[in-house]
């Protein structure tokens, strides 16, 4: 193992406690002390930091060159931001150790956090290896985007009880959605102990009653998008356009509240009833009026040439800066204000 051991002056009697979406108020079960990172790539480095900064022992695992460096580089790039939202008592990124051992750094862990590639034989390999090495006590969750964990789960043989989907919104050290997700064989105790655990690090999980592809929040989506694509193809619309009609229309409100309660409001004394019975047929027209795009090279071609101009002159690594900014101050406006 290399780096700083996070088990030597950090004491382990500090740990993360549950609590529903404010992880300063301390409850008596505690839910995690140490978290191993397997994969430490965009996703994975995101959400070391974000776990730093709850208080927690950190130790990571990638078998990628230089990997240890680019994960402490990014740790500690997020961590103005991440003490920016608050920091638990004990946080430090002197809690981060790294190992290329992938059994050495979850043999210890309460939580393992995979974050590995969307391929299932990549999956199917760590978990089975994540399944032999973690103590049988250990949450495994994978922070995949598409898998169902069912699927995931096949590769641990001694127990695919544990298995669960933690899929988070990038970026995790900064956006509060955690999809949970349980498989046909994780167990209940399983999954109220990951619901606890994201909670008590300051997130708001939200619990899959099916295993579905994407999930919610992608599977939403990829339904703006498909429509968003077939508005370019068609020609209605210019990608500049179809982005200033979210960011500046209906996608100000859906960072407040959810479709169904700004649908609701919407409604005036009537609310989501009266919006269902007066417009709810001309919605049905605008259904059946939506496109269907393929993404052909051409469409593809269209759209990063559209996304090219639109930010023409524009340094990405600002206009990320700039985005994480504004999200930093929405999170602190919303954390004062009571919403659903």
């Amino acid at each position: 193992m290399t780096g700083r051991d996070a088990r030597g002056d950090q004491p382990r009697e500090s740990p993360v406690s549950v609590t529903r979406f404010a992880p300063n108020r301390h409850v008596s079960r505690p839910v995690a002390r140490r978290v191993a990172i397997v994969g430490t790539g965009v996703i994975g480095a995101s959400w070391a930091a974000h776990f730093l900064g709850r208080g927690l022992d950190v130790v990571a695992t990638d078998p990628a060159p230089g990997a240890e460096q680019r994960l402490r580089a990014d740790v500690a790039a997020h961590w103005p931001t991440v003490a920016s939202l608050g920091l638990a008592e004990g946080a430090s990124t002197d809690r981060l150790t790294f190992t290329a051992d992938i059994a050495e750094a979850v043999a210890d862990a309460d939580v393992v956090q995979e974050n590995g590639p969307e391929r299932v034989e990549v999956k199917h390999a760590l978990f089975a290896a994540l399944d032999a090495a973690a103590r049988p006590d250990a949450i495994l969750a994978s922070s995949s985007s598409m898998l169902p964990p069912s699927l995931i789960a096949q590769a641990c043989t001694e127990h695919p009880e544990r298995v669960v989907v933690g899929h988070p919104f990038n970026p995790p050290h900064i956006v509060p959605l955690v999809e949970v997700v349980p498989g046909e064989r994780t167990s209940e105790d399983v999954v109220q102990r990951a619901m606890d655990f994201y909670a008590g690090v300051g997130k708001r999980p939200i619990r899959l009653r099916q295993e579905v592809p994407g999930h919610i929040a992608n599977r939403l989506q990829a339904a703006l998008w498909r429509e968003a694509y077939s508005l370019v193809e068609r020609g209605v619309a210019t990608v500049a356009d179809v982005d200033a009609a979210i960011a500046h229309g209906p996608g100000l409100r859906w960072a407040v509240l959810g479709p169904f309660v700004n649908q609701h409001l919407s409604g005036g004394p009537g609310g989501l009833a009266h919006v269902l019975a007066h417009l709810g047929p001309p919605t049905e027209d605008i259904w059946h009026d939506l496109g269907d795009p393929a993404l052909t090279p051409q469409l593809a071609e269209q759209l990063v040439a559209g996304v090219d101009e639109e930010l023409a002159g524009i340094d990405p690594a600002d206009l990320v800066a700039r985005r994480d900014a504004v999200l930093h101050a929405l999170l602190a406006a919303k954390a004062g204000i009571d919403l659903p």
